[in-house]
């Protein structure tokens, strides 16, 4: 199904309006120098379309930071997401092969996922540590969403996926003054997509792809993560905002509580088990797990990627710490 429609932006915003009357509305909100989402008002202010990337990942509105699984009051209100970044939308793919497993089905990633209509982004305006392209992902939406959208001044683009997306045209159409989007924008839009993919190609064009990367991993020595993990001080941040990393821990509560927990593998005391062994007590070996996980252990599980390029890790990282200079450094360090 491809469908796609324009409409003047101040409709669309009272669309969103309309819609939030029964539905929960969220949308990406310009806050000094972050972007993140916030839920739609008849108030809210500074919505910026378009530019990457909101701070909150998109699993974290399936996948809360903390929650309990045990009575868990039942939602079945819709969550209309609007801005979301196409490294967002991909991650949702090895998200979807882990929690929605046939065997082992999670109900509630289950639950949010079907009452949720996704709404992705282009990007037209990319961060310093964008690298989505390198991994084989386009910076625009491509796959995943019910719909997509592209802002051209005061006219919105938006293309249609899915029956849900489907079902948001219908609803616009019925009240507002939507039509075919005129071929001079669509223009733009492809011109604007052009230009960023050159962009992130310059920007990222030493950085080993997703597979030789994985190769530098499982050939590197120690050396390299002694020497990178040293300002890291185990915060878990990189782990915690990234939109693939979904750790958690089972917590056991009195009154038949039992809490679901973002854990992280940057935690001293991560992977301790009995008699208080832990393979994973020297910092720089929980550093370099990680990248194992990501790029070596996911792939040979998963049909999907571990890392979509969304530079996150790089920009909450408190120690400085670039995964992508590690990753250079290894690459140059191979080449004969």
């Amino acid at each position: 199904m491809q469908d796609s429609f324009q409409i003047k932006a101040e409709d669309w915003h009272s669309f969103l309006l309309d819609l939030s009357g029964d539905n929960t509305v969220y949308v990406p909100v310009k806050t000094f120098k972050n972007l993140d989402y916030k839920i739609f008002t008849k108030e809210i202010e500074n919505i910026v379309y378009n530019v990457a990337k909101p701070v909150t990942p998109l699993k974290n509105f399936f996948l809360p930071v903390k929650e309990n699984v045990f009575n868990e009051k039942k939602n079945n209100n819709k969550q209309i997401i609007i801005g979301i970044p196409s490294c967002d939308l991909k991650a949702l793919e090895i998200l979807d092969e882990i929690y929605l497993d046939n065997r082992y089905p999670d109900p509630f990633y289950k639950d949010r996922r079907k009452r949720s209509v996704l709404i992705g982004n282009d990007c037209f305006k990319i961060s310093d540590h964008c690298h989505c392209n390198s991994y084989g992902i386009e910076p625009y939406p491509v796959e995943h969403a019910d719909a997509s959208l592209s802002q051209i001044d005061n006219t919105i683009i938006v293309s249609i996926n899915t029956e849900k997306g489907k079902e948001l045209l219908n609803q616009a159409s019925a009240k507002y003054q939507v039509q075919e989007p005129q071929a001079e924008i669509l223009k733009i839009v492809q011109e604007r997509r052009n230009e960023i993919k050159k962009q992130l190609t310059v920007i990222n064009k030493t950085l080993p792809d997703y597979k030789t990367t994985g190769e530098l991993i499982k050939k590197s020595d120690d050396d390299i993560w002694i020497k990178h993990s040293r300002t890291c001080v185990s915060c878990g941040a990189c782990a915690v905002i990234c939109p693939t990393c979904t750790c958690f821990l089972l917590i056991d509560r009195p009154d038949f509580e039992k809490v679901r927990q973002v854990d992280a593998c940057q935690y001293p005391g991560f992977e301790r088990i009995a008699a208080g062994e832990d393979p994973l007590h020297k910092r720089f070996v929980r550093f370099r797990n990680r990248y194992l996980c990501k790029y070596v252990w996911k792939p040979e599980s998963f049909n999907s990627i571990a890392c979509t390029g969304c530079g996150r890790c790089i920009e909450s990282c408190i120690g400085n710490i670039s995964k992508n200079e590690i990753f250079i450094e290894m690459n140059t360090a191979a080449q004969p």
